[in-house]
């Protein structure tokens, strides 16, 4: 199964008729996990997404609305190379590795 499959099959799910430029959503993805970071890069595809409903875009406005997140994110420099992941998980779940068993069947 190729991106294109996986893309076609979930707008199938999602019930929506769309050309899809995969292209261009993970160069604003990249940008955004790049130069923010890496949860940024969902996270800004879902907004461009939504802006897109908004405006009713066609491809034109839709790279418009694209190259102004690309824009955005290049001056952000927030991410640092140390630390991508920089939200906090929260968890009520205390594993201690060396005391668990592992059954390799």
């Amino acid at each position: 199964m190729t991106l294109h499959d996986w893309i076609d099959e979930l707008c199938d799910a999602l019930d929506i008729d769309v050309e899809v430029d995969e292209g261009l959503i993970l160069d604003v993805a990249r940008d955004a996990a790049h130069s923010v970071e890496r949860p940024a890069a969902p996270i800004t595809t879902y907004l461009l997404g939504y802006a897109a409903a908004l405006h009713e875009a066609n491809p034109e406005k839709l790279e418009e609305l694209a190259g102004r997140a690309t824009a955005l994110a290049e001056t952000w420099g927030g991410a640092s190379d140390e630390d991508d992941f920089d939200v906090p998980v929260e968890t009520d779940v205390d594993i201690d590795i060396d005391e668990q068993l592992v059954d390799a069947d």
